[in-house]
């Protein structure tokens, strides 16, 4: 059980936290022919299609209600109404996914109102799908936005029925937003590895993977789970859950279809990975396949290999809730110990991991605390990047954002072979960050000679590391 440190600042020095905002509106990203509108200023949208436009180097289809300083003051209902006719008519969406913001939040708009009034002046737009969901950027993370918006459109567009199993090769897989395009299609092969069909919500591997396509230009998302793919969850014959924020949703699940299923905090690590691979065999009732019994072998002989690097290696780790309990899995099947762990919101994951304390708070929270604990090795987004120079400390990237380095927004960290390529980047980053032991002259022998030093031979690789 973790100690929660609650914040003892009342701002953010060097900010970690991403909005709920951005997190739903990366949710909707997942969905085929979709398009985000957030409802608030010019400015917050601007400024979110920044961050996605940087982290995965995609043309992002995001849209605004334009709210200006008459709107939020007076009133901002034609700005949804109009924004919603707007898109219907010139992009035909599939699915409009419309979040909140901290203006509107702030002001008091009824989303729900304003969908309603919406249905009602413009009937002949019924066919598009709107999904509103309320996620004001001063409450809650990207993660928490991201999972909100999962719920709110499993309960928009997911049927209430009682048809589990008609499709008995199907499954449901609930993807959290820790998961990145990699991950999603390595998971998507683990699936089929063993004759099952994934229905991905949201899939992200297929909308910002990284592609190209014919067409010039699109307003839409140009992949992602299809919205008929998303009505027929209910005839699955299970759902895989993956993340614990996404509990709620899962819950939403299956309440409305009766489909079982099967929760995972994350799949890193090789503990998690045995663990899915147990239950994608029960499920399919077939036996693992060697290829996924060969990844396991590798990873195993991989965690032999970077032990000598890893072994008591003293971690800092920044990130949201989902993330931080997948990597402290991963970190201590290599032996290593995450010594400073910072999130930007507190959720029930975190009271749960074998650490001593997590403090809820920014970079600045991070750098102490790494400091305090004498930490040798930082694990963030690209902004800690910063931190890390400073604490003269090796940094593996990851979460969000990460602008800075090529493919990284793609790069997988589920499934054996992703865990045995993330074990050989943290030893690599240990041995080009090792310095050479010094000498130790005894000061029982003051006359001794050169050739007759005795060396720290014991001390392991990472201990030379450069501290301020």
């Amino acid at each position: 059980m973790s100690d929660i440190i609650k914040r003892s600042k009342p701002l953010s020095v060097n900010p970690l936290k991403s909005s709920a905002t951005l997190g739903a509106s990366l949710a909707f990203l997942g969905l085929r022919r979709a398009i985000p509108m957030m409802h608030g200023s010019q400015g917050c949208t601007a400024f979110g299609k920044v961050f996605f436009v940087r982290h995965f180097r995609e043309p992002i289809p995001l849209q605004t209600t334009a709210m200006d300083h008459v709107a939020t003051v007076m009133s901002s209902d034609e700005n949804v109404i109009e924004g919603l006719r707007t898109l219907c008519e010139k992009s035909r969406p599939d699915v409009i996914g419309l979040p909140t913001t901290g203006l509107s939040e702030t002001q008091g708009t009824d989303i729900q109102r304003l969908l309603r009034s919406f249905r009602l002046q413009y009937p002949q737009h019924a066919h598009v799908v709107v999904v509103p969901v309320n996620t004001p950027d001063y409450a809650g993370s990207l993660e928490t936005g991201f999972a909100q918006a999962v719920e709110a459109i499993i309960e928009t567009l997911v049927p209430v029925s009682q048809h589990a199993g008609r499709r008995r090769r199907q499954v449901n897989v609930l993807a959290n937003a820790s998961l990145t395009p990699g991950d999603l299609e390595v998971i998507r092969d683990w699936i089929e590895g063993f004759g099952l069909r994934a229905v991905m919500l949201p899939d992200l591997g297929d909308s910002l993977d990284g592609h190209l396509i014919e067409a010039e230009y699109t307003s839409l998302t140009l992949g992602g789970t299809p919205r008929d793919e998303i009505i027929s969850m209910g005839e699955s014959v299970a759902t895989l859950v993956i993340g614990a924020s996404l509990g709620r949703a899962a819950d939403a699940l299956r309440t409305r279809t009766g489909v079982p299923d099967y929760r995972f905090d994350h799949l890193m690590g090789l503990d998690a990975c045995d663990l899915f691979t147990e239950t994608l065999s029960m499920i399919a009732g077939v036996a693992v396949p060697e290829k996924i019994e060969r990844h396991r072998a590798q990873l195993q002989d991989a965690m032999v290999d970077a032990h000598f690097m890893t072994g008591f290696l003293r971690v800092a780790l920044a990130a949201e809730p989902d993330l931080i309990a997948g990597m402290q899995a991963l970190l201590a099947g290599s032996g290593a110990e995450v010594v400073a762990a910072v999130s930007p919101v507190s959720a029930d994951i975190l009271k749960r991991l074998p650490l001593a304390r997590v403090q809820i708070g920014d970079l600045q929270d991070l750098e102490r605390e790494a400091a305090r604990q004498q930490a040798q090795f930082v694990i963030g987004s690209a902004h800690a990047a910063q931190v890390a120079s400073r604490l003269g400390l090796p940094l593996l990237r990851a979460g969000f954002p990460v602008y800075d380095r090529l493919g990284d927004c793609v790069r997988p960290w589920v499934g054996y072979r992703a865990a045995r390529q993330a074990l050989f980047d943290i030893a690599n980053l240990v041995l080009e960050n090792h310095h050479d032991t010094p000498v130790y002259r005894s000061v029982l022998r003051p006359g001794s000679q050169p050739g007759h030093d005795i060396a720290l031979a014991a001390t392991p690789p990472h201990a030379g590391l450069v501290r301020h």
